[in-house]
Formats: C-alpha cells, sequence, structure tokens
C-alpha cells in the first residue's frame, strides 16, 4: 500500500516522543532507521527563537503510541550495535599511486 511516499503518522493518533537530539542530522539517521523498519514516525523541531532562549530547540521524533515500544527496541539496538558509533577505517598504505 505503500508506494514510496513518506507516510505520517495521522495527526488525531496520539503521538509519543521516543527520540530527541540537538542534531538534526541524528533525527533524520534515525528517522530512516525507524521507517526501515517499519515504523512511520514524525521529525518535529522544537527550535526556539535564538535571542530570547539561546541554545535551547531541538529535534524530536513522535511514533503512534502502539509503535512506541518497538520503535524504542529499534533505536537501542541500533545504539548498542557494534560500531555504531566508529567511521570505518581503511588501510591505504599497500596502495601505489601512479
Amino acid at each position: 500500500m505503500n508506494d514510496g511516499r513518506a507516510v505520517r503518522p495521522n495527526p488525531n493518533e496520539k503521538l509519543v516522543r521516543v527520540f530527541d537530539t540537538e542534531q538534526e542530522s541524528e533525527a533524520l539517521v534515525v528517522h530512516g532507521l525507524l521507517e526501515s523498519s517499519g515504523i512511520d514516525s514524525d521529525i518535529t523541531s522544537l527550535d526556539a527563537q535564538q535571542d530570547i532562549l539561546p541554545g535551547v530547540g531541538g529535534t524530536v521524533i513522535l511514533v503512534r503510541e502502539g509503535d512506541a515500544d518497538q520503535a524504542r527496541r529499534v533505536i537501542d539496538e541500533y545504539r548498542q550495535a557494534p560500531g555504531a558509533d566508529e567511521t570505518a577505517e581503511i588501510d591505504i598504505s599497500g596502495i601505489q599511486e601512479d
């Protein structure tokens, strides 16, 4: 039924926060992780006016109440995966330049 377009949760459904961060890029990664697991999610910005509340803000991910436990499990499993927070290192010492 999903024709490739992003499906956002219905605003009339109860949505719960399952993730928050100050980095939008991190929220986009988690959003993609949830979507690839079949969990519809919505990214919401909490940015405040910086001249009034400097440093306040961030991004949260909301999911349907019924999907919240599964979403939290997916996020926790990703955080615990070996190498999830490391970058790949490639040994280029054996590569000869032309």
